[in-house]
């Protein structure tokens, strides 16, 4: 049979092409570049800092470069590199791989996370929590609702208390099933875990690793101002749990509305927790599955080693004590406080991410050897499980270079007296808001809550007497700066490593939240002008 030869009109017409959003490796690689190439218009320069390094304000005076254009070069190149292993100099403040310091790269994160992914491909391989979950969404499948309302609050509640997010990651795998069986699509699940857990960032009420630090800088208790910060922490919890279930309801009742769909994982680009939804889908509704004794031991190990992994990096003391003082949440995730210091209780383990990543690793050897898999499968799993977080992987050491960037070139410091200038001279409620805005941008070249509040408020502080308002309210402010911004922040590691592990678009991402920031931006600037108002 001869096809029919195609007009000359249509061979020279060009195929149309839609625009497809880059992936988060490639948006976060373009946010690299462009933080560079603004480095290079921002001029250096740096304030002078008390004993405690904390910048004085109305010291800063612009320096030259400390990096010739090759050496610019040069960072651009190597911020990856630092991004994963880099070391920030106590003497120089330069972050690269070889100097002696502090741990300034991501690596700690990278290796919890694959670690995490070892032991849910391992787990999987016996189908225990599928049948888990799927048993789980049989109960609930009429509640759904309330299994979003209850990880939400709780997750902000442990956010809010003691800066509980990066752990957050770890939770993907278990909840990705198990919302997939009850009919919510992957968006859903990643947006309770990660605004769950911001969001209490965000109101933040005796977080050791935010108001604590800002609390020691600024000079005043833990405890100050929590009243307007536990009315903010209820507030915006309830905004953003009624936002997510808005949309989780609307999914499940027409599949159609997903921003994500519900479209399998390509078969190059399985993990564990595809193949999981996937034996989920083919699972009956109406048989409830049956465990083994072995599959429920393995539940066992599951429980314990999650349960183990929140009680280990709690700060017992330093929340229930009240201190304040230097803090250190991504890098030694140690709180501390003004001599004299409470004694760590007795059963306080002070765990990190290296402690973390071998309890994950010592719990998918003990599933194995539970389950009685050959040395070989073991060892097979485990590399495989550890290989599906590659992609969240790149992604979080991309982000880690975008700071290390800011930091060598010596472009913080101005940054920090453009937000200076900004608020001087403003009035008790316009500064309030003032304090919360300012933030918004220096929470996006610096994440961590304790590093910012360690620049920041310093500065913020005298400027909150010259303004009438207390600095326990300034420090509200600050924080509600800093916890929006982490809500959409692409250096922020909790964002866009869910995101990657959820297999989510940051296009998508950012289409279902900017209205709830918008409703979220609005409560809070209006409340801290009020309560700046009032005295």
């Amino acid at each position: 049979m001869s096809q029919k030869p195609k007009s000359a009109d249509a061979l020279s017409q060009p195929r149309k092409r839609t625009f497809v959003f880059p992936s988060a490796v490639t948006t976060l690689a373009i946010v690299s570049v462009l933080v560079w190439v603004a480095a290079l218009f921002i001029p250096a320069g740096q304030y002078a800092t008390d004993a405690d390094g904390s910048p004085i304000p109305g010291t800063y005076q612009r320096i030259e470069s400390p990096l010739t254009l090759g050496e610019r070069v040069e960072q651009l190149v190597l911020a990856p590199v630092n991004g994963i292993y880099g070391l920030l100099s106590p003497v120089r403040g330069f972050v690269d791989t070889q100097t002696v310091g502090r741990l300034f790269g991501q690596i700690g994160v990278i290796v919890f996370i694959m670690s995490i992914g070892a032991f849910i491909s391992i787990s999987f391989a016996t189908h225990s929590l599928e049948i888990a979950v799927a048993a789980l969404a049989n109960r609930l499948r009429s509640r759904g609702w309330l299994l979003i309302t209850a990880v939400m609050v709780l997750f902000s509640l442990l956010g809010s208390t003691m800066g509980f997010s990066v752990e957050t990651l770890g939770f993907y795998a278990l909840f990705i099933p198990l919302m997939s069986a009850l009919g919510y699509d992957r968006l859903v699940t990643a947006a309770m875990i990660m605004i769950g857990a911001t969001i209490g960032i965000m109101a933040s009420t005796v977080n050791p690793f935010s108001i604590g630090v800002a609390a020691g800088e600024a000079g005043v208790g833990i405890g100050d101002g929590i009243l307007p910060r536990l009315i903010l922490w209820f507030i915006l919890t309830a905004i953003a749990v009624a936002w997510v279930l808005r949309y989780a309801a609307r999914v499940r009742a027409d599949p159609g509305a997903s921003l994500v769909g519900f479209d399998r994982a390509a078969p190059d680009d399985e993990s564990a927790i595809d193949h999981a939804v996937e034996d989920l889908a083919d699972t009956p509704a109406d048989v409830p599955p049956r465990l083994t004794g072995t599959q429920k031991w393995v539940l066992a190990i599951t429980a314990l080693a999650f349960g183990l992994m929140i009680f280990s990096v709690i700060p017992w003391s330093s929340i229930l004590n009240g201190s304040t003082g230097p803090a250190d949440y991504y890098g030694t995730h140690a709180a501390a406080a003004p001599a004299p210091a409470p004694a760590p209780y007795w059963f306080e383990l002070n765990w990190w991410f290296p402690q973390l990543a071998m309890l994950f690793l010592i719990a998918s050897v003990l599933v194995g050897l539970v389950a009685k898999m050959p040395e070989k499968e073991i060892v097979r799993l485990i590399a495989a499980g550890a290989s599906d977080m590659m992609s969240p992987a790149m992604v979080m050491l991309l982000a880690g270079g975008i700071s290390v960037i800011m930091t060598n070139t010596q472009t913080l410091d101005t940054v920090l007296h453009a937000m200076e200038q900004l608020i001087t001279g403003a009035s008790a409620g316009a500064f309030a808001i003032a304090a919360m805005v300012v933030n918004i941008p220096l929470a996006f070249l610096i994440p961590s809550s304790s590093g910012h509040a360690a620049l920041a408020m310093p500065l913020l502080s005298p400027l909150a007497d010259f303004a009438d308002v207390s600095r326990s309210t300034t420090i509200t402010a600050w924080i509600l700066g800093h916890g929006l911004t982490l809500l959409v922040s692409p250096t922020n590691v909790v964002i866009v490593g869910g995101l990657a592990i959820a297999k989510v678009g940051y296009d998508k991402y950012l289409l279902f939240v900017w209205p709830l920031l918008v409703a979220l931006f609005a409560v809070a600037a209006t409340t801290v002008a009020i309560v700046a108002t009032l005295g």
